[in-house]
């Protein structure tokens, strides 16, 4: 990190209450707990936002936004994390090994494409999303909530990953442990993994 952070044994009040969270969740306290040390108010809120966007769509819709729009913006701790998810969660190894292969999702199912294809738009460069890519997305099967929905989970990522990069949060060695080195490899899209 490029700022000194608050030890988990040192920390107190809501940072500790925080911390204590996210061991819960993740078995181990992840690198990025250390970026919202100072403000626990603030990853209280981005939770709160998260579970609002992710519990509001199909779970494994969710995954594939993210994954994409986390790819876009070359967070190799969003990708690797979210691919633990869609494999782990969602029980789709298939779909993390076709992105796997090809990264920019162009071999994935139809629907999935477009989806990718737009959280990647809308991370990247939202002001350049034209109806056309709206209508893509229709003929693919999906509602205008749908849609709204990838919004948000890719305009979510984007405040994620760029918190996570600028003060230099690297990726649990214990995440990355759990892909294979060759499929690993093709996750680390930015920052490298921490020793």
């Amino acid at each position: 990190m490029f700022i000194e952070t608050t030890p988990e044994q040192a920390a107190t009040g809501s940072t500790a209450e925080y911390y204590q969270q996210q061991r819960a969740a993740w078995g181990f306290l992840p690198n990025y707990a250390g970026a919202f040390g100072h403000r626990p108010d603030v990853a209280q809120a981005w939770n709160a936002l998260n579970l609002a966007i992710r519990g509001g769509m199909d779970r494994r819709r969710f995954e594939i936004a993210t994954i994409a729009a986390a790819r876009a913006l070359r967070s190799t701790y969003c990708t690797a994390a979210h691919s633990k998810f869609l494999r782990d969660v969602c029980g789709d190894e298939a779909s993390l090994r076709r992105i796997a292969e090809s990264p920019d999702g162009e071999s994935l199912d139809e629907q999935d494409r477009a989806v990718y294809r737009f959280a990647t738009k809308v991370a990247t460069d939202a002001a350049s999303v034209q109806q056309s890519d709206v209508d893509e997305l229709h003929a693919a099967g999906l509602a205008d909530r749908d849609i709204a929905d990838i919004v948000y989970a890719a305009a979510a990522r984007s405040f994620f990953t760029r918190v996570l990069d600028g003060l230099g949060a690297q990726l649990d060695a214990e995440i990355a442990e759990e892909f294979d080195p060759e499929l690993y490899a093709t996750m680390v899209v930015g920052r490298e993994a921490a020793a």
